[in-house]
């Protein structure tokens, strides 16, 4: 059981093309988020996709690869570990996000 640890894999679409923040110290930081479907049958016999979006961050070269190669649309497999954080609104709220910290990323698709 010891070697079950948190991992997440996912193959979707980007939403959107990815946010890249390049940090003081020249560290970059790509945010994304990938669409990913699944289908099944209902009790009148119709076919129901339903779309879930995640929210998935890359660091380093991880990020200048999503920079220099990644746009909406492009189908990716993601591989990382579940993170979740806190943080505070201007306005004083307290937010939760849960997001997918990218260690390997592969891209789909044409090229």
């Amino acid at each position: 059981m010891n070697a079950i640890k948190n991992k997440v894999q996912l193959i979707g679409n980007l939403g959107q093309d990815p946010e890249i923040v390049t940090l003081e110290n020249g560290t970059k930081l790509a945010k994304f988020s990938i669409a990913t479907n699944d289908s099944y049958k209902n009790k009148e016999g119709e076919k129901v996709t339903e779309t879930q979006w995640h929210n998935v961050v890359a660091w380093g070269k991880t990020a200048e690869i999503v920079e220099n190669y990644l746009a909406k649309g492009k189908e990716v497999a993601v591989e990382g570990k579940l993170m979740h954080r806190t943080y505070e609104t201007k306005e004083g709220e307290k937010r939760y996000v849960t997001e997918v910290r990218c260690n390997e990323l592969l891209m789909l698709g044409k090229a």
